[in-house]
């Protein structure tokens, strides 16, 4: 490998671009003290991949990269808060649980908001944490209950 390229692996900007490509956000280069407070934005998009890889095709948010993050904010002294964008149409049930257990026992102020859609799994996902909130054109959908009849066995 020659030394041009060595360098333009190494540059600031194929770090933010992998970033990106592999977290869909930047990283912040430093903890930088903010006025209001060191809040870390964790977006949710799309289907929620867990064991079962999706298809090209949609767009996905990969568990195996949210629960580090979440682990990370949670050693973090520098971050004060989380906020979770949610536009969701559901996914992988127990991967989405994973991720809500995390938020929920994350030990520093959440706070979700919906925009688009926060669908079956982006429920939970939506209101594990402190405060939940949902835009005004956001929808959420929740799976109805089936019954058959052997349930009054039961009761």
């Amino acid at each position: 490998m020659s030394d041009f390229e060595t360098r333009k692996e190494e540059s600031p900007e194929n770090h933010e671009i992998e970033s990106i490509k592999e977290l869909g956000v930047l990283e912040p280069p430093s903890p930088v003290r903010n006025p209001r407070g060191n809040i870390q934005y964790l977006p949710i998009v799309g289907h929620i991949e867990g064991h079962m890889v999706a298809s090209p095709q949609h767009k996905t948010t990969k568990y195996e990269h949210v629960l580090p993050q979440l682990v990370d904010s949670s050693d973090n002294i520098e971050i004060e808060g989380l906020l979770i964008l949610l536009n969701t149409v559901g996914g992988d049930v127990e991967a989405g649980l994973a991720i809500s257990e995390l938020v929920a026992g994350l030990g520093k102020p959440t706070v979700s908001l919906v925009i688009g859609g926060g669908h079956s799994i982006g429920v939970p996902l939506a209101v594990a944490s402190d405060y939940s909130f949902i835009a005004p054109s956001a929808t959420m959908t929740i799976h109805p209950i089936r019954m058959s009849n052997n349930i009054y066995d039961f009761m």
